[in-house]
């Protein structure tokens, strides 16, 4: 059995530990989750190992991120079997902050982002999202101090907002995105997926082909609007709630301009029951 890595769970710990990591000048990399590991997490954990001596995991489920409606104290936990996953891949650290930690008594300050994160895509459906993202991320890459932090392409928008966070506050670090994981079905992994019922789960690859489809009509030459409306009657058909689902430009994800060639990301957001599951692929 692999040595379980070191848990943290406070800002003195974490700080004396990260003093030892980077002894000689070690590169530190950073893969920030939510715990409830999957493949996809795992993936991201070895590509932070190929960018840096040291990787560090931070375990946190953020409760700025939730708003009341939201499913906060039914996110899936598994933290147990979480650092056993870690250990297996020889990770050098666990930041698991509790909530006091994160945000102690009296905390009253919050990063409030726009570029991409002011967009009307996730931003729209859920407003309180990314105040709570950027302010967690923040405080993690202050926390943390590493060289580069490793975010999945799944969560596009965020990676996107996170990225211009790390720009706009002149944090020395880089962050890189990584590709989707996918089931064989392909399905995006993600925590959530524990959510759907086995009919549920059957019809939720219906994003990633609609997606697919919809990125080969494009690039074919078909009119955008045209490919759009046929993919969004798809997706309802197969019993989703949308959300949005657009074509965007890749880097700023401001509606794409008709009349220009510009780099494009597809994205949507819908609900099959209760379950709302998101998704993206490049055009």
């Amino acid at each position: 059995m692999a040595e379980k890595p070191p848990v943290q769970r406070s800002v003195s710990g974490l700080r004396k530990a990260l003093g030892s990591l980077r002894g000689r000048g070690a590169k530190v990399a950073l893969v920030p989750t939510m715990g409830a590991l999957h493949e996809g997490h795992l993936s991201l954990v070895r590509l932070a190992k190929k960018r840096a001596k040291r990787v560090v995991v931070s375990i946190f489920v953020n409760p700025a991120q939730f708003a009341p409606s939201e499913d906060f104290t039914s996110y899936p936990r598994s933290f147990a079997d979480d650092v056993a996953a870690l250990a297996a891949l020889k990770i050098d650290l666990v930041w698991a902050p509790t909530a006091d930690a994160m945000y102690p008594s009296g905390f009253a300050t919050r990063i409030i982002p726009a570029g991409p994160a002011d967009v009307g895509l996730e931003d729209a459906a859920r407003p309180h999202f990314f105040p709570g993202v950027a302010t967690v991320v923040g405080k993690l890459f202050l926390q943390v101090e590493p060289d580069f932090a490793v975010f999945g392409e799944k969560d596009y928008q965020q990676l996107k907002v996170v990225t211009r966070v790390a720009q706009d506050l002149d944090l020395a670090l880089k962050v890189i995105g990584a590709p989707t994981i996918r089931e064989p079905d392909g399905l995006a992994m993600s925590s959530r997926n524990a959510y759907l019922s086995a009919a549920e789960r059957a019809t939720a690859p219906t994003l990633y082909r609609v997606l697919e489809d919809s990125a080969r009509k494009i690039k074919s030459g078909q009119l955008l609007a045209d490919v759009m409306a046929v993919g969004r009657a798809k997706i309802e058909r197969e019993g989703f709630r949308i959300d949005y689902f657009e074509a965007r430009h890749a880097e700023t994800l401001c509606p794409i301009a008709p009349s220009k060639k510009e780099p494009m990301r597809l994205l949507v957001a819908a609900k099959l029951g209760s379950t709302r599951l998101i998704d993206n692929v490049a055009v």
